[in-house]
């Protein structure tokens, strides 16, 4: 018996139809003005969306559907809309938001590796909350700094400008420090809140995503 969809998994197919569908009419445009290197990127955008879509199913692991919303939504802002569309360039808080918001995605994420780390007790939760909050703040900044290293590498190899150079430090360094310090502050805000409803034994967003994570992903958990 095939599983019927969920509100979540219904938001995310529309959120990648709307996604593909102006990532190509601007493909289009693009092309037509003989501009290549956004078109690749824009072709490379969207086949990446669209095999993760399409072969989620077929992973190991299953992500439940709103943390896949809020990943399309960011990879689409600030692949797409920051880079091919020039947002970092035009609205000047774009970076900073970003930023802050891989902080909060990769603090999630750091959650929900607990579970899998812990799988050796199907659902009781052994780890003290002071633990989880720490592993999710430390794995979300490890993530954030090694995102620099890999925009560092690719401005020193191939001349892009994924470091936003300012006009009082055009090496970079400011931007990248910056871009560090935001990560980290959303880091800690998501680390913080898991600990409070956790210390408090009460349910939050985190909790309901991780019981589906859980659910869709029973042989994780061994008891």
């Amino acid at each position: 018996m095939v599983e019927k969809p969920d509100a979540a998994t219904k938001i995310k197919r529309w959120i990648v139809i709307i996604i593909i569908a102006l990532m190509a009419l601007d493909f289009v445009v693009v092309v037509s003005e003989a501009r290549w290197l956004s078109a690749f990127l824009i072709l490379t955008i969207a086949l990446l969306i669209l095999f993760v879509t399409v072969f989620s199913h077929r992973l190991g692991v299953q992500i439940p559907a709103e943390f896949q919303i809020l990943a399309l939504v960011f990879v689409f802002a600030a692949l797409f809309l920051g880079e091919v569309q020039g947002y970092y360039e035009r609205i000047w808080w774009w970076d900073i938001a970003l930023h802050s918001t891989s902080g909060l995605l990769m603090g999630i994420l750091g959650f929900l590796l607990v579970y899998v780390l812990n799988e050796s007790s199907r659902i009781t939760f052994t780890m003290t909350p002071h633990f989880v909050a720490f592993f999710a703040f430390m794995f979300a900044v490890a993530v954030g700094s090694l995102w620099e290293i890999f925009e560092f590498a690719m401005d020193s190899i191939f001349g892009t400008q994924m470091q936003k150079p300012m006009l009082n430090d055009p090496s970079g360094l400011t931007d990248t420090m910056w871009d560090m310090i935001v990560n980290t502050i959303g880091a800690m805000l998501i680390s913080l809140l898991g600990w409070w409803y956790m210390k408090r034994d009460r349910r939050s967003f985190i909790d309901t995503w991780i019981q589906k994570f859980i659910e869709r992903n029973p042989d994780w958990f061994h008891s």
